[in-house]
Parts: C-alpha cells; sequence; structure tokens
C-alpha cells in the first residue's frame, strides 16, 4: 500500500514534502495537523526496509505505525486545561442568578462555562418577567428554578420584589447577571445586591443607553447615527437604565452596508465571548475597585495587571 495512504490515518489533509534521500533511515515528514496544530506540526515515523518474497510480505505482520507526538498532544491539552481553571486559592463556587426575557443567549452561554469549569460558578436560579420565552425553556430542561418577576397585571403570578429578594437569599445566590431583561430592577433588589449584579447593554455606553434603548432599536439608533463603532458594554446596575459604573467593553466596526441586523450579529459574538470572561473575573474574585469607584478586571496570568 502506498505510504500516503499510512499516513492520512494519522492527520488529514496532510502536506507531503519532497521525497527524502534514501541516505537517511528515519524519514522526517512535516505535516500540519487539523485538530492540534501545536503538538502535531510535526510527526516522525519509524522505518523498516526488508526483503521478502510476496507470499513471505502477505503473511507477515507489521507493527502499527503511531504518532510519536500523541502522549506530548495529550500533555499539551491537559496543560491548557489547567490553564484555563487557574483561580485564587480557596475561592469557593459562587452561585448565580440569571435575568432573561427572551431566548436568553448570553444566559446559555454562561451555564454552558459553568458546566465545562470554565466559570467557577453555578446558575441556581433563572428569573424572567415571560415565563415561555426560550431562556425559561431551557432553564426548565436543564432542572434550573423559574421565577417570575414581576408581577403579573391581574396579581396572579409573579413575585413582589420584596419576594424575589428573598427568594434569591434562599437560594444563597451571590451575583445577579441581566442578560437581556427588559424590565427595571426594583430598588430593593439592587440594594440587596451592591456591586453584585451586571447588566450587558448592546452598545458602547454610555452612547445610546437608557429608557427605550433595547434589541433591535439600539443598532438601528447606531447606523441612523453615522457611528463608525459599536460593541457591548458590560456595567454594574443601578437604580436606572445603562448608567451604572462600566466594567468591560468591546469594539466592533460599523460598515457602510450593514443592517440593523448585520450589526446585531457582529456585537451578540462580542457579547457572547465578553459576557463569559467577565462572568469568569467575577467569580474568581479578580473585580477590583479603583479609589474613584472605577471598577476594574484583574489579569488571572498577572496579578498585577488591570483592563
Amino acid at each position: 500500500m502506498d505510504s500516503r495512504c499510512f499516513i492520512t490515518e494519522f492527520c488529514s489533509n496532510p502536506v507531503f514534502p519532497p521525497p527524502v534521500p534514501k541516505t537517511l533511515n528515519k524519514p522526517f515528514l512535516a505535516l500540519p495537523c487539523r485538530w492540534s496544530d501545536r503538538a502535531h506540526r510535526c510527526l516522525s515515523f519509524d522505518c523498516t526496509r526488508f526483503s521478502a518474497s510476496p507470499e513471505t510480505a502477505k503473511n507477515r505482520r507489521f507493527p502499527k505505525l503511531e504518532c510519536v507526538n500523541t502522549r506530548a498532544s495529550q500533555e499539551i491539552i491537559k496543560d491548557a486545561g489547567e490553564e484555563k481553571m487557574k483561580k485564587k486559592p480557596g475561592v469557593a463556587k459562587k452561585k448565580l442568578a440569571v435575568f432573561v426575557s427572551g431566548g436568553g443567549s448570553n444566559f446559555k452561554l454562561i451555564h454552558e462555562a459553568c458546566h465545562e469549569r470554565s466559570v467557577h460558578g453555578d446558575v441556581v436560579a433563572l428569573v424572567t418577567n415571560k415565563t415561555d420565552c426560550g431562556g425559561a425553556e431551557y432553564a426548565r430542561n436543564k432542572g434550573i428554578p423559574v421565577l417570575q418577576f414581576p408581577k403579573t397585571k391581574d396579581g396572579a403570578d409573579g413575585l413582589s420584589p420584596t419576594d424575589l429578594v428573598a427568594a434569591l437569599r434562599n437560594s444563597e445566590v451571590e451575583f445577579v447577571l441581566l442578560a437581556g431583561f427588559l424590565k427595571l430592577i426594583p430598588a430593593e433588589l439592587i440594594r440587596a445586591y451592591p456591586r453584585a449584579m451586571l447588566n450587558i447593554h448592546p452598545s458602547l455606553l454610555p452612547a445610546f443607553g437608557g429608557k427605550g434603548y433595547y434589541g433591535m432599536k439600539v443598532h438601528k439608533a447606531v447606523i441612523s447615527s453615522g457611528a463608525r463603532y459599536s460593541g457591548p458594554t458590560i456595567h454594574f446596575v443601578d437604580e436606572h437604565y445603562d448608567t451604572g459604573r462600566i466594567l468591560a467593553q468591546r469594539v466592533v466596526p460599523v460598515l457602510s452596508t450593514d443592517s440593523p441586523e448585520d450589526l446585531a450579529a457582529r456585537v451578540l459574538k462580542e457579547e457572547h465571548k465578553l459576557y463569559k470572561e467577565v462572568v469568569a473575573a467575577l467569580c474568581e474574585e479578580r473585580i477590583v475597585w479603583r479609589e474613584d469607584g472605577v471598577p476594574l478586571i484583574q489579569s488571572r496570568q498577572d496579578p498585577n495587571l488591570f483592563c
């Protein structure tokens, strides 16, 4: 069988170099590998030459070719996972409550990150004003308690602000994360969770924020203004819409051909990355408050660096 057929069993889409001179006993092949570029930048195989009749060769059992990088690959992947999980010693897992009004894509990613241990926390409650929304359905499927807030107009369902605070306290919630929740947070809850409640907004605050700026309305306003840049903002929550201290932002370009839907998709992609990073820092107690009241995120690798 062609030796190239053997090699393709080890690496997808290999790039074959020029033939190796016959004087070399151990050919060296530079074969980029799709699934682990760091570990399988090159592969090396031992080659045995022999002479035999066709019948002998047919019945002879040959050793299985094995990539000598396999063990190194596993170590590199293990090290990468351990690096991702580095946190301050003695820090306990944080209990989180997430508030949503819609599909809850950020909520789902945060929950998955907790399950995968890239976020050192657990989502123990979902709060929503729409019990039939996608986020609430996902929570029920995952066994996460769903709380309705605020009360419905007839008062038959839902929690009052006082009852909501009591329910979160009963679940030992330490941090509250707003992820597309379209109701004003009551003062009782803000006082119960000072410097412990975050919101994500789809523009670079303080621009395009405040009452009435949510969802697609934000992106339409950004495009209409002629702004060249937009992006998500994560901020602490106070008693007004989108005015709390800014913790993190991510910038994306606004292209001349953008529709609101185009811009929304670009911003949402960065939202998913940013919120997960910020919640990880929150759960690892890497949020530091400057003397003037500005919150900063401490680097996981170097505690002397902040952003």
